[in-house]
């Protein structure tokens, strides 16, 4: 079943000088449920921006998509919003957690937002902190925790309203090495276990090999690849 799909994505921006400077130019994108890609590329090539696109938080120059069976097309800010919330899940190079807030209400936070009880939304924030192997540390604040506990704690977070696809930009850029192998474990468990699409953009050779496919954008477009011939 197809949860995420583009289709010829195009991004143009205005440069400094009035000039189009093209980001990206007919992407083309499929993504199952159960199915983790890697997209890789260049520094620049426009995989932030691809992602920006296919999570609904910023709107292509041409093109289509449609995540869960839904089109965004036609759709105003808060529509966007709505649906955004309800079936994209977000992991970032940096966590954003809360540093006020302890483990478990940070990832009760999406769900308190969505109106669940208040009850309801620990009994899953705490199920989803044990599911990343964070059961120990509910109640510690970020600051309390480790690089890799606190991006594992950004995981649970964007798994909370169990989205129809996850999207992760860099997500172990900012950790050690032992930290990555842990997040990297993580995620390919995660697309096993929950059946859930992921497209995850990465520079890391280890990330990347884990996935069921490995696309390289270049020139503003994606193409499949060999992950042992463009990451190092």
């Amino acid at each position: 079943m197809i949860v995420l799909e583009a289709v010829d994505l195009a991004k143009v921006y205005q440069g400094g000088d009035g000039g189009a400077i093209t980001v990206l130019d007919g992407v083309n994108l499929q993504v199952s449920r159960g199915d983790m890609t890697a997209i890789v590329g260049a520094s620049g090539a426009g995989k932030s921006t691809l992602l920006h696109l296919l999570g609904a938080l910023d709107r292509p120059t041409r093109g289509s998509i449609r995540i869960a069976g839904e089109s965004l097309e036609g759709r105003d800010d808060d529509e966007l919003s709505a649906l955004r919330n309800r079936t994209v899940g977000f992991v970032f190079q940096f966590h954003h957690l809360l540093r006020e807030f302890t483990a478990v209400e940070n990832v009760m936070m999406p769900l308190r937002i969505a109106g669940w009880a208040n009850g309801k939304a620990r009994e899953r924030a705490v199920e989803l902190l044990n599911r990343v192997g964070l059961g120990a540390r509910l109640g510690h604040k970020p600051g309390a925790l480790s690089g890799g506990e606190q991006q594992r704690t950004a995981v649970a977070r964007a798994l909370a309203l169990d989205p129809a696809v996850l999207l992760a930009d860099e997500p172990s850029g900012n950790l050690d090495h032992g930290n990555s192998e842990r997040l990297h474990d993580l995620f390919a468990q995660l697309s096993r276990d929950l059946h859930i699409a992921m497209v995850i953009a990465t520079h890391n050779h280890s990330l990347a090999s884990r996935a069921d496919r490995t696309l390289l954008l270049e020139d503003g477009r994606l193409v499949e690849t060999d992950v042992r011939e463009v990451v190092p």
